[in-house]
């Protein structure tokens, strides 16, 4: 009988360190995740968003958290993204949500649009004015999560070998335009398509395609787009162009509450220093081409140009909205953020800009 309340109590005992330890070996356990990337690898701004994010999430979780990268080297599917991390092949991924309009019509929106947010008022529209709750509402349905991942500011309308001074010059030009922006300019007779970053240079100077548009100054510099193409146009189709992490929803569940709370701080964090790094970059870069390049033309589309542009993207989202319900709301949202918004941003940055420009 005494043997017996012995061994009770030494399994009551064994079960009382199981249960403290348990906590203690739930929090040294280390998660390791995979993502992919659409960029070559050493890819600068655009990779260097998802190491930033990937460094911080493992030095906030002491470790818990590691996070390796898979450049599209590596995977060879640099559009191919959201069918890896949706399938589990990857836990994660860093690309551009517009790359899947074919696929998810709705993803295209929380990109950028045409005419649309600027970064500081689409940031807003994300973060305070219904923009996540949206795009949970969209990539919900396909077992992922999509979050800011990096924006890089106004972009540039493109390089153009030849000068647009009418809406003839559209017609039939073969241009390098995701998104809305290549729907937009189909719309007005030119042929848009999309190709992948490493391929843009050889297409323009085989005359593969007319024009591109990429970035800005920040990565166009190092893609060599002036030596071959002299007409630098300025930006109308991507004022916020804004990345996007992606996380399997199943992968996400299976963190621990504040493993996914560090992630998502990463995330938002590595998000933001892009669109500082970006815009620091173009700065620089933009000092080099000039000197280097004096003979780059920039330009701006003729105002009966941009005027039918406005017109056939009216058109289209028109169109959109009157067809699918959620793109309806999403459309809606962002329109009334912006008109909100833009109040304060022509009394504030605009304001400031034209008095400098006045005097």
């Amino acid at each position: 009988m005494l043997k017996l309340n012995f061994t009770k109590k030494l399994i009551a005992a064994a079960a009382c360190v199981a249960a403290l330890a348990a906590p203690a070996q739930a929090a040294d356990k280390v998660y390791r995740l995979k993502m992919a990337e659409t960029w070559p690898s050493n890819f600068p701004i655009f990779g260097d968003a998802p190491r930033n994010m990937a460094a911080m999430a493992e030095k906030m979780s002491n470790g818990r958290l590691k996070i390796t990268i898979d450049s599209k080297n590596k995977h060879k599917a640099p559009l191919g993204i959201f069918d890896m991390v949706r399938s589990g092949q990857y836990d994660m991924g860093h690309s551009a949500s517009y790359y899947w309009k074919g696929k998810v019509p709705n993803t295209l929106y929380f990109t950028t649009m045409p005419f649309g947010m600027t970064a500081p008022e689409q940031y807003g529209w994300f973060y305070h004015g219904g923009g996540m709750e949206l795009m949970e509402k969209v990539y919900s349905k396909y077992g992922l999560l999509s979050f800011p991942g990096g924006n890089t500011g106004n972009q540039m309308g493109g390089w153009f070998q030849k000068e647009i001074n009418s809406l003839d010059d559209l017609q039939g030009l073969k241009m390098r335009i995701p998104g809305f922006a290549g729907e937009v300019l189909a719309k007005l007779g030119a042929k848009p398509t999309n190709i992948p970053a490493g391929e843009l240079y050889t297409a323009l100077e085989r005359r593969t395609i007319d024009a591109l548009e990429w970035v800005g100054p920040s990565l166009d510099l190092r893609m060599g787009f002036h030596k071959i193409a002299p007409y630098y146009y300025t930006g109308w189709h991507e004022p916020a162009t804004e990345l996007q992490f992606l996380v399997n929803e199943r992968t996400w569940k299976k963190l621990p509450a504040d493993l996914q709370e560090i992630l998502r701080v990463a995330m938002r964090t590595a998000a933001y220093d892009m669109y500082i790094q970006s815009y620091h970059a173009s700065a620089e870069n933009w000092e080099q081409m000039k000197m280097a390049y004096p003979e780059i033309q920039v330009k701006s589309f003729p105002s009966d140009v941009i005027e039918a542009m406005k017109a056939a993207n009216n058109e289209l989202l028109a169109e959109k909205a009157k067809a699918d319900p959620l793109a309806n709301e999403i459309i809606k949202s962002q329109l009334f953020y912006m008109q909100k918004s833009r109040v304060w941003t022509d009394i504030s940055d605009k304001a400031y800009l034209n008095s400098l420009s006045s005097n």
